[in-house]
């Protein structure tokens, strides 16, 4: 879609003040998909070359937040040999996205909408994911992914400031993993998603809920919960208000099948069926 009220597109390396209309500009893949009346002037993050992902020594993973959903999927299915790899290209592949949207669509643009049924989300989130922000007078801040979502379409970010990566530990990344997706159809948009990790260091359990809550639900077990406990917990987080409604589920239908897949997970990752 043309932005017909933009007038300026600038170059991100070369800094410039902030002012009313202007937006960062990483994919576009939401900006161009529908109108953006109240926007100026974009700042295009393109021509940063930052990284996609970088490995550090001792193994954390920081990807940039103009990495791709293309780019992410490679570096997951070719070259991280981390246990919670398969993870990478099970949330990579719950955007149920065009070729065009795959090599165009960013992480950090998928964070900062903050939509319930972002991927990314759920899969930073997930993986203990630490958000790295900055200002722009320059200084920077860290936020986990799980507070840096805080409801449908918002997020911790202030005016002008930008997500510039996002880092996921290395002890998470060593984790195993657990995943499962609901649609109302077989192409839709995700209405549920739940993901568990298991650490192999202590054995404690992390269940992170998405797609079926307004923000990012991360409920931590510190030995594998049984039945009870897990639905207990979901029930104590989750407040009635904080489960989504529109038109790809229902709240009663999106709580019921997170209970549903949240025990299927818990039982894959601790092979327990009876408690």
């Amino acid at each position: 879609m043309d932005l017909n009220t933009v007038r300026e597109i600038r170059d991100a390396r070369h800094p410039a003040p902030w002012r009313p209309g202007d937006a960062w500009l990483g994919g576009g893949t939401y900006l161009f998909s529908e109108p953006q009346p109240h926007l100026r002037r974009l700042v295009d993050l393109s021509t940063t070359g930052w990284t996609p992902v970088l490995e550090a020594d001792d193994g954390a993973l920081e990807i940039a937040a103009t990495c791709t959903i293309a780019q992410l999927s490679r570096y997951g299915g070719q070259q991280l040999r981390a246990t919670a790899a398969p993870l990478f290209e099970q949330c990579c592949r719950a955007f149920l996205a065009s070729f065009k949207i795959w090599n165009m669509a960013t992480v950090g643009g998928n964070l900062c909408n903050a939509l319930p049924a972002g991927p990314m989300i759920s899969l930073t989130a997930a993986l203990d994911g630490v958000c790295l922000l900055r200002a722009l007078d320059g200084g920077l801040r860290r936020v986990p992914v799980a507070d840096f979502v805080t409801g449908a379409g918002r997020k911790d970010l202030a005016e002008g400031e930008l997500l510039r990566s996002v880092t996921l530990p290395a002890r998470a990344l060593g984790s195993r993993t657990a995943f499962r997706q609901a649609s109302l159809y077989g192409l839709g948009r995700s209405g549920v998603l739940v993901i568990g990790t298991l650490d192999p260091q202590d054995g404690s359990v992390a269940v992170t809920l998405t797609a079926s809550t307004v923000r990012p639900f991360r409920l931590r077990f510190a030995a594998p919960p049984t039945a009870a406990e897990l639905s207990e917990a979901v029930a104590g987080a989750v407040a009635d208000h904080e489960w989504f409604d529109d038109i790809h589920g229902l709240p009663q239908w999106r709580r019921h099948m997170t209970f549903r897949l949240a025990e299927e997970i818990r039982r894959e990752l601790t092979g327990d069926a009876g408690r």
